[in-house]
């Protein structure tokens, strides 16, 4: 078994190599996401955080995206405006939860990051973002 294995490597060095590194790039995203102060929470959940602990939507999707479509009272910073620190009427929400949202919940993660490291206490990504909001039929904002 462990020759069949070797004689596959030596053939097949560069498709060894990517699939090794994957590996490892899955090793470290769930390390990373395991322990960071960051948390990914569903639909259900942010509804919830919404509606009984006041929690802040930032919508990091572009002007034209979030104009299109956005949960009712979102605030829209991109990620660029995030990692400069231009966080506008956010900063006076620092101590309430904090929920970002991108299109498909691939992208909010580095801004979520990039906000706890600023200073906001209770940081979380939407799963499946936007994609998955309107997915369930949850209602969304127009124009803006």
């Amino acid at each position: 078994m462990l020759q069949e294995i070797m004689l596959f490597v030596s053939r097949n060095t560069i498709l060894s190599l990517a699939w090794v590194a994957l590996l490892i790039a899955v090793i470290v995203m769930t390390f990373k996401s395991r322990f960071s102060k960051v948390k990914e929470i569903g639909r259900g959940q942010a509804t919830l955080m919404i509606n009984k602990e006041d929690a802040v939507i930032v919508d990091i999707r572009s002007r034209d995206d979030f104009r299109k479509g956005h949960i009712a009272n979102a605030i829209n910073l991109t990620a660029s405006e995030i990692k400069s620190g231009s966080f506008g009427e956010l900063e006076k929400h620092k101590a309430q939860p904090v929920i970002v949202v991108c299109a498909n919940g691939t992208t909010s993660r580095a801004s979520a990051e990039n906000l706890s490291k600023a200073g906001f206490e209770n940081v979380y990504t939407l799963k499946d973002g936007i994609t998955g909001w309107s997915g369930e039929n949850l209602p969304l904002a127009r124009g803006k």
